[in-house]
């Protein structure tokens, strides 16, 4: 594989850093390091991580990681590998589901809610150059659009663009550097950098480790590994196919309708490669964007 330590952009490898009971205080720190206006978190309880709707044939939703701290509040933490249509509401749809999960039965129930927060690690950015190339990350809330201020704090959305982080070593300074450096860097790293001395990247490189890992593990990492390669790769040339196509047509319509055509191939050349490895639909439906219909069409 190449590598002394896990691509934490894996399924296998985000969920084996921040998705397991033993290594939560890796995701307490993570998490610390991002919500500055928030109380510090010291311990979290993970929840189930597939949420049904309420009714039989309600949408359902199956986060990376889901927990809860101390004070109630809920965290949605998801890794998103690949740029998808409709991006942003699906992370409100998502976020409805911890809310309506607060709701208690009986006429008593004031509707006061815990706070909600929703985190997405992006391996992309926001298309048509929604935020500067040096603003990678940002925190949303309901704002009132006169006078600026947050209207409702309970809501929270966090997006980190993880290609815009370039800084080296040297230029770590806050604890959130020091874990985006981590993300960004780890499968590339030999050893462990001098700058993160903090104890709990002892832990994140013990866990890291590939040659620690036992014989199902390896196995377990090496297919998501494969996913995740061909996801890569299947975005690259879609991509490439649809600037190609919008270039020869010589107009700035033609590249809208390359890009629009290169990310349908994209998904359709995913799902194709998740369902021969026996992905869950559900999961090739949340990685691609396309309906369950579209996709039993592909079996």
């Amino acid at each position: 594989m190449g590598g002394k330590y896990i691509n934490p952009f894996t399924d296998f490898g985000f969920k084996r850093l921040f998705g397991t009971e033993m290594n939560k205080e890796l995701l307490i720190s993570f998490l610390n390091s991002l919500l500055h206006n928030q109380e510090e978190i010291t311990d979290i309880r993970y929840r189930n991580t597939e949420q049904l709707g309420s009714g039989i044939m309600d949408r359902k939703a199956i986060f990376d990681v889901y927990c809860q701290n101390t004070a109630g509040e809920y965290f949605i933490v998801e890794m998103q590998k690949a740029e998808q249509d409709y991006f942003k509401d699906r992370s409100v749809f998502y976020a409805t589901f911890p809310i309506r999960d607060q709701a208690q039965p009986g006429s008593n129930w004031d509707f006061k809610l815990k706070g909600v927060y929703t985190v997405g690690i992006l391996d992309f950015v926001f298309p048509d150059d929604e935020y500067a190339p040096d603003c990678m990350h940002h925190e949303v809330k309901l704002m009132d659009v006169e006078d600026k201020h947050v209207f409702y704090d309970k809501l929270t959305f966090v997006y980190l663009e993880m290609p815009k982080f370039n800084k080296t070593e040297d230029q770590l300074e806050t604890m959130m550097d020091k874990w985006l450096y981590v993300l960004r860097n780890l499968s590339r790293l030999m050893e462990r950098p001098a700058a993160l001395q903090e104890r709990v990247f002892n832990r994140l490189f013990e866990q890291a480790e590939i040659a620690r890992f036992s014989k199902n593990e390896l196995f377990d990492y090496e297919e998501s590994l494969k996913v995740y390669r061909d996801l890569f790769n299947v975005v690259n040339t879609a991509e490439g196919k649809g600037y190609t196509k919008g270039k020869a047509e010589g107009l700035e319509e033609g590249i809208a309708k390359g890009k629009a055509e290169g990310r349908e191939e994209e998904k359709v050349e995913v799902a194709k490669k998740l369902l021969a490895l026996g992905t869950d639909i559900n999961i090739v439906r949340q990685a691609t964007g396309l309906s369950i219909d579209d996709i039993n069409n592909l079996l």
